[in-house]
């Protein structure tokens, strides 16, 4: 078994928020839920599928085939299955049934787009909308099982495709629409696509940028790509290929709007979805209809506590996991409303996140902790005046580990002091939350996502596969399947079984555990907190230490707005703390305050040895901060200082701000 790198907690946070009375009193779940799931996880689930509409029942709720070594020594891939036999429609469950429900008049999709424009669709409106989509891509010869890549903003006509997609039973794969034509290109070839989906350009920041010509470049010369469907959004000129490029408004607007969807097998796939990282080419992971759909709209109605009347707004790129269950499935699963906008926070104001959630009274926001962290260097300690932000009752973070004071922020401002926050952990692979708290249940800690939920088995174990004692940190391990597991690594199945279920093979009742790769800690009354990456953990003298721990502390000096810490090689120590900071705009900044600062709130170990002040940190799509980046670019500096050709940087395709890159080269340059 490989060595984990396990960090030594040291940040302790004491503060509690327990569940609000007025809202505990009207929650969907209640503390029940979970002893009931514990008594009976199968049955649990089964209670959770029957909220959706199914053709055909299923006869077996849930096999399971773990890794298992032969006589040779060799792994066996696992494989799950659940809801075996029963057969959906996932766009019926997300549209059809709500329309014959008699709900057609509502509100689905309040669309805000960059420049201003605002479309609202209805339930009825999207089942026309989804049906005249699903029309076109049987004309352009789209089967089920055929893979859709899908390469657009946030725009209605991305909800659309996708839910088009399932309504036939095609595969669907979305692709930010910031990637470039290199990252687009891998996910056609892995996929083998037949349609690539696109627009002419997009609004990015106040400008039109031109996509069409990138999307030409990822499918030049790939003889499976038959067609490539173009929706018109900032009508510029684009390079066109007759007989291969379609307009939207050519084959998707002119088709019927009436389609009966077809049911498919619980266990037929739904889409990929590619994980990021700097090394090491994207994982493909597939996720099925039964298992993800049940787990995505259970997950969704019980931990944001889904209303009728709710306004849901998760501010997700449609092509992050997250917004494919929180802003596509899970939402529109359970019926409600809910905001999506194509635009950046600041466009054209630092106050527009503000103006929309005015606009359209949303209920639930759910964003990440790189966009509070920087509401905080913009806003200070108080939103700016002019904003009615009353019909927020609930909050959400998803992406990374939020810092105890970046929640703290969040809670005071735009919580008003009292809105619970659903801190969740979760991932690609996993499908939809996994660890958050139940709102009406839980006693909120800030900086931690809480217990697993009701159904899913999270544990922090040592490297034997034991529980780890309270305050001893572990590898955080999923010890039982859930239906909204990732079934495989498109294409490479010995991949799923390497990255995710080797390390603990054979452990627990049920044979082997899921590894996420993050490295944990539980308190005494079993609350999960995050560390980071177990492959960011940092070896200071001996001493290992969570990357976390180091930022949360930075961050919660009043002159730093964000932080990014991360190993750096030391001939003495072995690795040094190298932390890169963006200034809170509070003036004051000093280095010598902020080592000192670490120093008081975790040890004198975690000073780091080097602190750059930057721009902004490289983040990927859903906000996560890449570290491993962040090293290779002071290792690169080091080079070049030392006259050595400096080392080529890992895969840079998956950023959503590749221009930092260069900005923190440059500050290194000149430090």
């Amino acid at each position: 078994m490989p060595e984990t790198r396990l960090a030594e907690t040291r940040l302790v946070e004491t503060r509690e928020y327990p569940a609000p009375e007025a809202f505990a009193a009207q929650a969907n779940v209640t503390v029940e839920a979970y002893a009931d799931a514990a008594a009976d996880p199968v049955a649990f689930w089964e209670r959770a599928a029957s909220r959706l509409d199914w053709t055909t029942p299923w006869h077996s709720t849930h096999e399971w085939e773990p890794p298992v070594r032969n006589a040779s020594g060799e792994l066996s891939v696992p494989a799950a299955r659940w809801f075996v036999g029963g057969r959906l429609n996932v766009a019926a469950n997300c549209v059809d049934r709500h329309v014959a429900a008699g709900r057609g008049a509502k509100v689905a999709l309040h669309f805000e787009g960059e420049p201003g424009d605002r479309t609202t669709v209805t339930y009825a409106d999207l089942q026309r909308r989804v049906s005249q989509a699903a029309n076109a891509l049987l004309a352009l010869g789209i089967e089920p099982g055929d893979r859709v890549v899908v390469y657009l903003p946030v725009l209605v006509e991305t909800v659309v495709i996708a839910l088009a997609c399932a309504r036939i039973g095609a595969v669907h794969s979305l692709v930010f629409g910031g990637f470039s034509a290199e990252a687009v290109r891998f996910r056609v070839e892995d996929t083998k696509a037949k349609l690539l989906v696109t627009s002419d350009g997009q609004y990015r920041r106040g400008s039109a940028v031109q996509v069409k010509h990138a999307a030409d470049e990822a499918v030049a010369g790939l003889d499976h790509v038959e067609h490539v469907l173009v929706v018109r959004r900032t009508a510029q000129d684009v390079p066109w290929t007759d007989g291969r490029d379609v307009w939207w408004h050519d084959v998707v607007d002119t088709a019927s709007d009436q389609h009966a969807p077809e049911a498919f097998d619980a266990e037929h796939p739904l889409f990929i979805i590619y994980t990021s990282g700097t090394t090491g080419k994207p994982k493909g992971l597939v996720h099925t209809s039964g298992g993800y759909l049940t787990h995505a709209s259970w997950a969704h109605w019980a931990h944001f506590d889904a209303k009728p009347d709710d306004v849901h707004w998760c501010t997700a790129d449609l092509a992050w996991v997250t917004a494919h269950t929180y802003e596509i499935y899970g939402p529109l699963s359970n019926g409600l409303t809910q905001v999506i906008y194509e635009g950046t926070p600041d466009a054209p104001t630092r106050e527009r996140h503000l103006e929309i959630i005015e606009r359209y009274g949303v209920t639930v926001y759910y964003t990440s902790p790189t966009l509070i962290r920087t509401f905080m260097t913009w806003f200070g300690d108080t939103l700016p005046a002019g904003h009615d932000l009353s019909s927020l009752r609930l909050l959400g973070t998803v992406g990374e580990a939020i810092n105890p004071a970046a929640w703290v922020w969040f809670h005071e401002t735009f919580g008003r002091d009292e809105l619970p926050i659903v801190d969740t952990w979760w991932q690609s692979e996993t499908g939809a939350a996994m660890i958050a708290p139940l709102p009406g249940v839980t006693t909120l800690k800030p900086g931690s996502a809480s217990i697993g939920l009701p159904g899913i088995d999270v544990a922090v174990v040592d490297e034997d596969g034991a529980d780890v004692a309270p305050g001893r940190s572990g590898t955080l391990v999923v010890r039982r399947p859930w239906p909204g597991m990732a079934r495989t690594v498109w294409g490479n199945p010995e991949r799923y079984r390497d990255s995710y279920w080797a390390q603990y093979a054979g452990k627990g009742d049920h044979g082997g555990f899921y590894v996420a790769g993050d490295g944990a800690t539980v308190d005494a009354d079993g609350y999960v907190w995050i560390l980071g990456r177990l492959d960011d953990v940092l070896n200071v003298s001996g001493h290992r230490m969570s990357t976390i721990e180091i930022e949360s502390a930075l961050v919660s000096h009043p002159t730093v707005g964000e932080a990014g810490v991360t190993a750096v090689t030391d001939s003495v120590t072995g690795h040094a703390v190298a932390a890169f900071v963006v200034a809170s705009g509070t003036d004051g900044l000093s280095v010598a305050d902020l080592r000192a600062h670490v120093a008081r709130e975790i040890g004198p170990i975690a000073k780091p040895k080097h602190l750059l002040v930057v721009p902004e940190l490289p983040k990927t799509r859903s906000g996560k901060i890449l570290r491993r980046l962040l090293a290779q670019l002071w290792e690169a500096e080091q080079d070049r200082r030392a006259g050595r050709e400096p080392g080529a940087l890992g895969d840079t395709t998956s950023l959503q701000n590749p221009w930092a890159v260069d900005d923190i080269a440059a500050a290194l340059a000149s430090a």
